[in-house]
């Protein structure tokens, strides 16, 4: 299947760029991000593109107190990379590695957005996530991650929030992870004790940002983790290209989350790091404006991601966000925006966790009980 971009010299296979170089069915190419301001709303984006299962989904999602609300869309999986609309949900790159616009047009679940990411920092690419269920391989990816701002609006129910220089953050990884509908056969073992743990933690502190990410088994144990603190830049010309020589990588790395009782979300965390130097950071949290990941696919048993919907189906939610089962696995998997302090710098973020099974340092002893 020959399409436009086998015209550029990108090619990473024998294969045409079209086709994946691998035949496992739940190989990805992704995009997510966020907005958020001090005190108002957090929104969320994400679209997917799944050649193997011949799908693509995107969702866009709005969080203001105690209402969240989420358009889901899902497609036939075009052949030109090039297309990344799902009805009225686009993605454009504008520029790479430094702008991307997301629009949503008018539609009968009355949610709009049009809004223009603009990059301030470098790409910060992320350790490799990589898990094995009884001898298989689940999971084997790339992400990066990228700070920057939002200026656009959106528009709910006919009301307008306008969006000037708010936060953002994105990410854009791809590889396996498992998506869609299970797989037949025997279940998976998970090494016979199914579960997962992930924290991750992307700050904007102004002229830097920090970023911490880690998987841990159910003993604690990081199976995977990292911390960097990454440089902010004033303006998009002003980014390098490439790895960026200030990236200060960390050798220590320790996070401690109290959670809100009768939950798994997130009532405070720290932070230690220490630098190949020796310097110490401390950085705590105060979360703020809560959002469920399944508003934007994750966990969600009619719209997750990969989930054969039809030719183009569309689809909205809404929830009240007090009224929720928090240890409803749909729920477990939830940001928050954080307002964060390291030394006499004050910085706001996204705290990100999913904790599901036995974790031992959280006191969780079972698949979904919450804290004491």
């Amino acid at each position: 299947m020959i399409t436009s971009f086998d015209d550029y010299c990108i090619h990473q296979t024998a294969e045409p760029v079209a086709e994946p170089s691998q035949s496992d069915r739940n190989f990805y190419d992704r995009y997510w991000f966020n907005g958020f301001d001090e005190d108002t709303f957090l929104f969320e984006i994400g679209l997917g593109l799944y050649p193997n299962r011949r799908v693509m989904d995107g969702h866009f999602s709005v969080a203001m107190g105690d209402k969240q609300v989420a358009f889901h869309a899902s497609r036939r999986a075009p052949k030109e990379r090039l297309d990344t609309a799902v009805g009225p949900l686009s993605v454009e790159v504008v520029e790479p590695m430094r702008q991307i616009r997301v629009r949503l047009t008018e539609n009968e679940h009355n949610i709009t957005c049009d809004l223009l990411f603009t990059a301030i920092s470098a790409p910060h690419q992320e350790p490799k996530n990589i898990m094995h269920d009884d001898g298989h391989l689940i999971m084997h990816n790339t992400r990066f991650t990228q700070l920057g701002h939002w200026q656009g609006h959106f528009i709910i129910d006919g009301e307008r929030t306008e969006v000037n220089k708010a936060y953002a953050t994105r990410d854009k990884s791809w590889g396996v992870r498992p998506v869609g509908e299970p797989a037949g056969g025997a279940p998976g073992l998970m090494n016979n004790e199914p579960g997962v743990y992930w924290a991750w933690c992307p700050i904007n502190f102004g002229d830097q940002a920090s970023q911490f990410g880690t998987f841990e088994d159910r003993d604690g144990n990081a199976t995977q983790v990292s911390a960097d603190l990454v440089p902010l830049y004033s303006d998009m010309d002003s980014i390098p290209v490439g790895e960026d020589s200030g990236m200060i990588a960390m050798t220590a790395i320790e996070h401690r989350v109290k959670f809100v009782p009768g939950t798994r979300r997130a009532q405070s965390v720290d932070f230690d790091f220490a630098d190949k130097n020796g310097e110490s950071y401390h950085i705590t949290l105060e979360p703020l404006q809560k959002f469920y990941m399944l508003g934007i696919g994750y966990n969600h048993f009619e719209w997750g991601h990969g989930y054969w919907k039809g030719e183009l189906e569309t689809f909205r939610e809404d929830w009240n966000l007090d009224e929720v089962n928090e240890l409803d696995y749909q729920f477990i998997h939830n940001h928050q925006v954080v307002r964060a302090t390291l030394g006499d710098k004050v910085g706001y973020g996204t705290f990100e966790s999913i904790i599901i099974g036995r974790h031992a340092p959280s006191g969780f002893k079972d698949f979904f009980d919450g804290a004491e």
